[in-house]
């Protein structure tokens, strides 16, 4: 249905209207409160604004601020900056130290953001960059989490081009030989990798495995370095792997990402390149977990 409008008083005109449509006629007194409802609609906006302007830059400061240091900031009046921040206050997204009076983010934020971070899904945040990597490469891709000194299969994408794997969502899968597992392995504390080498040992899957010790760690330390791992026929002859790790909110590693092909496909200069690429991936996907900054591994 059409509906059409005129504010009256008006000059006569002559009005071609659709059979169904509907002609409404408002009068000054209307007029003038349409007028007050979209100012309104326009002033709640931008308060909206400043608040959530006024949210980013006490963030951005550890002692907090004053209130003429955030007007300067904003280049409003003072008493504009003080209301919202009562409001604020009020809410608990504020807090005014009781000595300095300066404001600082509230609690608030710290409640809303356990909450999020409670809700994130691994294996849902990470679909799109699987699919993507699918998409762009046609290989196999995983996704691993880290599990009592191994990690387990939580997601696998086939690819289109043909690859027979022992790879299977649910199953378990050795760290040492897996570009996976050393992804994981090379970031978490040196103490935890070492006792899980103790433990599990190097045991050999094939001719390329690395099985001393001392070339191992070395190995973990190229990877922390290039910031991907590789398997390079270490766990299944013929297959090729690159892995990155993917960090949560704590900046602890979680878990990996790989890609994994035979190795007429997965060439030095492919892999080169894919690392590039997945590197970038695996930033993205940790940002969406609450990564700010990856835990430095301390040697």
């Amino acid at each position: 249905m059409s509906v059409f409008s005129l504010t009256a008083p008006c000059a006569p005109v002559a009005l071609f209207l659709p059979a169904n449509a509907r002609l409404f006629v408002y009068n000054d007194e209307q007029r003038e409160q349409i007028e007050v409802n979209e100012m309104e609609k326009e002033h709640t906006v931008k308060s909206v604004r400043r608040a959530l302007q006024i949210i980013e830059i006490v963030s951005a400061k550890k002692d907090g601020l004053g209130v003429t240091e955030i007007a300067k900031q904003m280049d409003i009046n003072k008493s504009s900056v003080y209301r919202i921040l009562t409001t604020l206050a009020q809410y608990g997204y504020i807090e005014q130290h009781p000595e300095t009076e300066r404001y600082k983010l509230g609690y608030k934020f710290l409640e809303l953001s356990s909450k999020l971070l409670d809700s994130i899904d691994l294996r849902q945040e990470a679909k799109p960059y699987l699919r993507q990597l699918e998409k762009e490469t046609n290989e196999v891709i995983h996704l691993v989490v880290y599990d009592q000194g191994e990690v387990i299969y939580i997601e696998k994408l086939e690819g289109t081009e043909t690859l027979r794997m022992h790879s299977k969502v649910g199953k378990r899968a050795p760290m040492h030989c897996t570009a996976v597992g050393k992804a994981i392995l090379a970031h978490l504390p040196p103490a935890v990798a070492a006792e899980i080498i103790e433990r599990k040992g190097l045991p050999k899957h094939t001719d390329r495995t690395i099985t001393n010790r001392e070339a191992f760690f070395r190995e973990l330390e190229t990877v922390r370095q290039n910031g991907y791992a590789l398997d390079l026929e270490e766990n299944e002859y013929g297959i090729r792997c690159v892995a990155v790790p993917i960090f949560d909110y704590t900046g602890s590693v979680v878990a990996a990402i790989s890609v994994s092909g035979p190795t007429i496909r997965m060439t030095d200069d492919r892999i080169s390149d894919l690392a590039v690429r997945m590197r970038q991936l695996g930033s993205e996907l940790s940002a969406r977990l609450g990564c700010r900054q990856p835990h430095s591994v301390q040697l």
